[in-house]
């Protein structure tokens, strides 16, 4: 073939590649369109969205009364009303401090006889306890007995200040035997025998049990040491252990309701006498003190005890507790904005109390909430989300303006080779160029 023959072979073939590259841009255009329509169609009957239709407003979907029916969805209005808020705790039988009481002697001596020899013991308040001996005890009753014998001698006699100074002895020698707390009725009886007695009673300070017993017959003891403690169990308290959240809300003076399992069925009513002012580090919880009757000791220092504490917050905005859809970075609800039209509102969430839950912001009063299916309506709101983008995206991409890249090489297509002295054609200007839009 001679040298014109070839050049012109060189620009057929340039001009089919040129018109192939044309082609396969149309149809890729074409197609990535027909795609787009073919989704947007395949959108609203996607199956398992059961025909439901994306609104233009975000994340809005539509159903029918047919697809409402199907899907169980029910519904709630927004209203003002009195939330009660109920707390459950656990907490521990213990005993009322208030009503517990030492017996330690304020003078050393010896036991010689115990009237209450066993832990757990009742007493009564004034019963007998032990008998004890004591030198001290012994100097003291005689020195009252010397000191009434003294005023008795002296109490006619005309020296001025005599009778007086008599006086005030015996009744120094009374003192001293109260202070070691010694009854009246045990001072008028040594009186009035006029013997020294060896040994005295001790008395049981309070009613109660006898919770500890540290003293046996023939043990010495001095002052102070604690012979016996007695715990009054008419009243007990129970610690109530809290969480932290509830600590603005429980206070002195709220009614509480116990339950233990010893009395299943039965329940025990108390008040709240102290809330602790610091919490447990650990746990991250505070102590409430409830104080109670307790009819016939039922109640066990010890015991397990289940605390229900009711506290009325007051009239507030609120939508059922079902109505709330906790997404991990907000709280959502789907309203019914007419038209069968569903949008999401994330939600400024108050106090939560009982079937309800406070609303500070993001509905109001006579709104329509969803109080069922809203995951199912939360992954169609989110699903028709995503598909809108994808569109979006879809419909900005520009086809039309893709590159002619790798065309250099089409100039030895076939082994036919271009005139050496004739230059090339510029190829690299092709890749700017544009192919006619598809005329909508």
């Amino acid at each position: 073939m001679n040298r014109p023959a070839r050049r012109n072979a060189w620009i057929a073939t340039t001009v089919a590649a040129v018109a192939l590259a044309a082609v396969a841009v149309l149809i890729v255009r074409r197609s990535g369109e027909e795609a787009a329509s073919a989704g947007e169609a395949e959108m609203e009957t996607m199956p398992g969205m059961a025909g439901m239709e994306m609104d233009p407003e975000a994340g809005t979907i539509r159903l029918t009364a047919d697809q409402v029916r199907t899907f169980g969805v029910t519904f709630a209005t927004v209203e003002r009303r009195p939330i009660e808020r109920t707390i459950r705790a656990v907490g521990v039988v213990d005993f009322d401090e208030t009503r517990m009481a030492y017996v330690a002697p304020k003078f050393g001596g010896f036991i010689e006889r115990l009237y209450i020899d066993f832990t757990g013991q009742p007493v009564s308040r004034g019963q007998p306890l032990l008998e004890i001996y004591s030198p001290e005890l012994v100097s003291a009753q005689e020195e009252l007995l010397l000191a009434r014998r003294l005023a008795e001698r002296v109490g006619a006699s005309g020296v001025e200040g005599v009778a007086a100074g008599s006086t005030d002895l015996l009744e120094s020698a009374r003192r001293r035997l109260r202070y070691w707390d010694i009854s009246e009725a045990q001072i008028e009886r040594l009186l009035a025998s006029g013997e020294v007695r060896k040994t005295l009673t001790l008395h049981a300070p309070v009613a109660g049990i006898v919770m500890e017993k540290n003293v046996f017959e023939g043990q010495a003891v001095r002052a102070g040491d604690n012979l016996y403690m007695v715990a009054d169990l008419s009243r007990v308290w129970i610690e109530a252990e809290l969480f932290e959240s509830d600590a603005g809300i429980v206070h002195a003076g709220m009614p509480a309701t116990i339950e233990v399992a010893a009395y299943p069925g039965r329940t025990f009513s108390g008040t709240v006498e102290y809330v602790y002012p610091t919490l447990e580090e650990r746990t991250r919880s505070m102590k409430a003190r409830i104080s109670l009757v307790n009819p016939g000791g039922r109640l066990k220092p010890g015991m397990y005890a289940t605390v229900r504490l009711d506290r009325q917050l007051g009239e507030a905005v609120a939508i059922p507790r079902s109505a709330v859809l906790q997404t991990g970075e907000a709280a959502i609800a789907f309203v019914d904005i007419g038209g069968g039209r569903l949008v999401p509102r994330e939600l400024t969430l108050g106090l939560a109390g009982g079937e309800f839950v406070e609303v500070l912001d993001g509905v109001e009063p006579g709104d329509r909430v969803v109080t069922s299916a809203q995951f199912l309506l939360d992954s169609e709101s989110n699903l028709a989300e995503v598909m809108r983008a994808m569109m979006a995206q879809m419909g900005l991409s520009d086809v039309g303006g893709m590159e002619m890249e790798g065309m250099e090489g089409m100039g030895g297509m076939d082994g036919m080779d271009p005139d050496p002295a004739r230059p090339a054609p510029d190829t690299g200007a092709m890749r700017g160029m544009e192919m006619p839009r598809r005329e909508e």
